[in-house]
């Protein structure tokens, strides 16, 4: 692959979805692999997509590796201040794109490693979740060269 070659990657929430509407969404999209982006990836309270459960199910359903990648996750702080403390998403926003520039994880990744993976976490919808966050910032790092797709 090119330098120039776009880089196809999903994102999805695991919440509100069965098991079944959830692998076949990744079946559907030929996601190769899942990279898990969340903070903490063992809760009880995850059902099927903890974290040894998940990694089993997605190798057997799909064929589909599993990686847990927690520098694309929120600090336990900046995840406090949003959820617990009931902040708002601008805040939340800002604070973890500062965090990802500090970390630079667009030099901690190569776009190549991308291909075809599917950023996990548990919200279902992408509109504020820090998955998108991640991907919107790679893109501006990396010139647009992913091409985002929420499952």
């Amino acid at each position: 692959m090119s330098t120039t070659d776009n880089v196809q990657v999903s994102t999805i929430g695991f919440t509100k979805s069965s098991a079944e509407d959830f692998f076949d969404r990744l079946q559907k999209a030929g996601v190769k692999t899942i990279v898990d982006v969340r903070l903490h990836n063992t809760s009880q309270l995850a059902g099927f997509a903890k974290a040894t459960d998940l990694a089993f199910f997605l190798k057997r359903i799909g064929g589909i590796d599993y990686v847990h990648q927690p520098l694309f996750a929120p600090t336990e702080a900046i995840m406090k201040a949003y959820k617990t403390d009931k902040g708002d998403w601008k805040t939340f926003s800002r604070d973890f794109l500062d965090l990802m520039a500090e970390r630079k994880i667009e030099q901690q990744v190569r776009p190549e490693a991308l291909q075809g993976a599917c950023l996990l976490c548990a919200e279902d919808k992408p509109h504020r979740c820090h998955r998108t966050l991640v991907c919107e910032y790679l893109n501006d790092r990396w010139g647009g060269r992913l091409r985002v797709e929420h499952l």
